[in-house]
């Protein structure tokens, strides 16, 4: 299990990497959105601009415009680092292609059935 783990947290690490250097803050944003809401099981997490901008590595200030941009098209919802994903399609749309690469790799190293 701790093999299969690893094997599913390398592909997030070398994905997250790329997508980080090549594609656009609001695509980032959209699949830590998705990535989270996978985990918590929930619509509705925590998850603080700061961390979040840490986690894309971009400044705090261009979380702000992405997540606004999200909030705006109606795919989600932002207040005091609480975050309610309304339209889980529209926003799987939005992001970029590392989420499908990412959550296929989890899916196949460690499913849940």
């Amino acid at each position: 299990m701790i093999q299969r783990y690893a094997l599913a947290y390398s592909v997030l690490i070398g994905q997250s990497a790329a997508c980080n250097r090549l594609h656009p803050a609001e695509e980032r944003c959209a699949r830590w959105f998705l990535l989270t809401h996978d985990r918590a099981g929930a619509d509705t997490f925590s998850l603080s601009q700061e961390f979040l901008g840490y986690m894309l590595g971009t400044r705090r200030a261009s979380v702000t415009v992405a997540a606004g941009m999200l909030q705006k098209a109606r795919l989600i919802t932002y207040h005091r680092g609480v975050i309610t994903v309304a339209d889980r399609v529209s926003l799987k749309a939005v992001a970029c292609e590392c989420y499908g690469v990412i959550a296929t790799a989890f899916a196949r190293y460690l499913p849940t059935t």
